[in-house]
C-alpha cells in the first residue's frame, strides 16, 4: 500500500486545504506532452525496455518531492526523432515550473529531466528502415 504526502497549503479559519503528490504529478505530466518534440513520458525501464506511456498514466512518468512550500520534480520523457533534445528540455522545465506555480502556489525550486529514449518514425509498407531514417 502506498503512503500518502498530501500537502498541506493553508491552514485558515475555515478549514486546511490539501494537495495530493498524485495530483502535482499529473499537472507535471500534462504540462510536459503539451511541449513539441515529446513523444510520450517514460514509466521507466521494464526489461531494458522503455514503455511509452499514453494520457491515462501521466503520472507513471514523473516523481515529485513536495515539501512545506517546495516542489521539486523529475520528468521521464521520450523525445520524437530529429527534435533539439536540450530545447526541448528546456520548454519542458518551464511548462512544468508554470503550471505547477499558478495551479498549486508552491514554489518550484527544480525541474530535472530525464531524456529515456527516442520515437522513431514508422517506416512506410515497402521501406526499409535505413530510407525511414533518411527521411
Amino acid at each position: 500500500m502506498e503512503e500518502s504526502h498530501d500537502m498541506v497549503i493553508s491552514e485558515q479559519s475555515h478549514g486546511t486545504i490539501k494537495i495530493a503528490d498524485e495530483v502535482v504529478s499529473i499537472i507535471a505530466g500534462l504540462a510536459t506532452i503539451e511541449v513539441p518534440g515529446i513523444a510520450g513520458m517514460s514509466g521507466g525501464f521494464a526489461g531494458g525496455i522503455a514503455e511509452i506511456l499514453g494520457k491515462r498514466n501521466l503520472s507513471k512518468g514523473v516523481k515529485v518531492a513536495v515539501g512545506e512550500r517546495e516542489t521539486a520534480i523529475d520528468l521521464y520523457i521520450i523525445t520524437d526523432y530529429g527534435v533539439n533534445i536540450p530545447d526541448v528540455a528546456k520548454q519542458s522545465q518551464s511548462n512544468v515550473k508554470s503550471a505547477i506555480e499558478n495551479m498549486t502556489g508552491l514554489d518550484v525550486v527544480q525541474v530535472n529531466v530525464h531524456v529515456q529514449g527516442i520515437k522513431l518514425q514508422p517506416a512506410a509498407e515497402g521501406e526499409t528502415a535505413s530510407a525511414a531514417s533518411r527521411r
